[in-house]
């Protein structure tokens, strides 16, 4: 009963935090009311989890809109990298997700002080006054090795990494297999799982050579009506959909 409990106060704050995030980006970067939810403080457990759950994505406005994270924004997530960090055998997911929970907050930081973003070989630096974070990029083996419907799974669960230009090796991976992922894509819709479908269109809206006859768009489209009142599936589409319109990287 006590583990259904806490599940399910999990799942609420998620949609609470990616509600305020895609308001974020409807209202074109202007305060978000995932500060609300994070008024609290990150003592909160329930909170701080949801918050790595979400990922890099709390500070997708800021990224995409070149504004500064408010202060309980940023002192979350710098506090789930600490809180969170991967163990040596993560899934790549996982793995992935907390590098790119370091990198927003770097992103964040240079855009809006229009300082350049320091080295990945310094995040774990003692000098480095940010959050620690992995020395170099984790495994890409599997981006050239899992099958089409694996790597759709894994690049949804990713999608916080898709963002304008970011030169990692995920959306390097990504653009070389991207058929496979439109594939992925329909699969998704097939299957009514809208969070994947979100996912991967959200990863299809940023690359190229998306062959036309997807009709990503409506796609876009489709998957924001079924999502209903998914928050997470929201978040995704309002973000292809900007990137779509070409938002300044």
């Amino acid at each position: 009963m006590e583990q259904s409990r806490t599940s399910a106060l999990l799942q609420g704050a998620v949609q609470d935090l990616a509600s305020g995030v895609a308001s974020a980006l409807r209202g074109g970067g202007h305060a978000s009311p995932s500060g609300d939810v994070l008024r609290d403080g990150t003592a909160n457990g329930v909170v701080l989890a949801a918050v790595r759950v979400l990922g890099a994505d709390l500070l997708l406005p800021c990224v995409l809109f070149r504004t500064a994270p408010s202060e309980p924004e940023r002192d979350a997530v710098q506090e789930a990298v600490r809180a969170f960090p991967p163990r040596p055998d993560a899934a790549p997911t996982v793995a992935w997700s907390h590098w790119g929970m370091v990198r927003a907050l770097r992103r964040a930081d240079a855009g809006f002080t229009h300082t350049p973003l320091p080295s990945l070989d310094d995040l774990d630096s003692p000098a480095s006054p940010g959050p620690p974070g992995p020395p170099v990029e984790p495994d890409t083996g599997w981006l050239r090795d899992d099958s089409w419907q694996t790597l759709t799974h894994r690049l949804a669960l990713l999608s916080a990494l898709a963002v304008p230009g970011e030169d990692g090796a995920v959306a390097r991976g990504a653009q070389q297999r991207v058929v496979d992922l439109s594939r992925g894509f329909v699969r998704a819709v097939r299957r009514r799982d809208w969070r994947q479908a979100a996912g991967a269109g959200r990863w299809l809206a940023l690359l190229r050579d998306v062959p036309e006859t997807l009709g990503l768009d409506a796609g876009l489209d489709f998957v924001e009506l079924m999502g209903g009142d998914d928050a997470c599936v929201a978040l995704q589409v309002r973000a292809a959909r900007l990137m779509r319109t070409r938002v300044p990287a």
